[in-house]
């Protein structure tokens, strides 16, 4: 081993010329999106899929919740906590109209279930 734990034949120096600008491209690209929300403020399009991106989840995790339940060749553990999960999800969502809560709740409900329960 050689200083700092690295491997022989790797420097410190080497280390940060990778980390360095991995570290900025990184920070980079989590910052770029929120700076075009400004140019695209009152946009149509922008307003089309503030609308439907939260359907357009909860369907994708509802097909693929109970695609992978249908084919699960042991008995269908996954069904009841589904079911449960789904439930919650709908009762949330009709309660509180919160899409980004209705979506994690069941999502962690669901998660919990088939882990911990089923």
């Amino acid at each position: 081993m050689g200083v700092f734990g690295l491997p022989e034949g790797v420097t410190l120096s080497m280390v940060a010329a990778v980390l360095i600008p991995v570290a900025i491209i990184t920070v980079l690209l989590r910052a770029l999106p929120f700076s075009f929300l400004r140019l695209l403020k009152g946009s149509p399009f922008i307003d089309f899929l503030g609308a439907t991106m939260p359907v357009g989840v909860m369907t994708v995790l509802v097909v693929y919740t109970f695609s992978t339940i249908a084919h699960d060749t042991a008995i269908p553990h996954g069904l009841p906590a589904a079911l449960i999960a789904g439930a919650l999800t709908l009762a949330l969502h009709a309660w509180k109209r919160r899409a980004g809560l209705s979506i994690l709740a069941g999502t962690a409900a669901y998660m919990v279930l088939v882990n911990l329960v089923f």
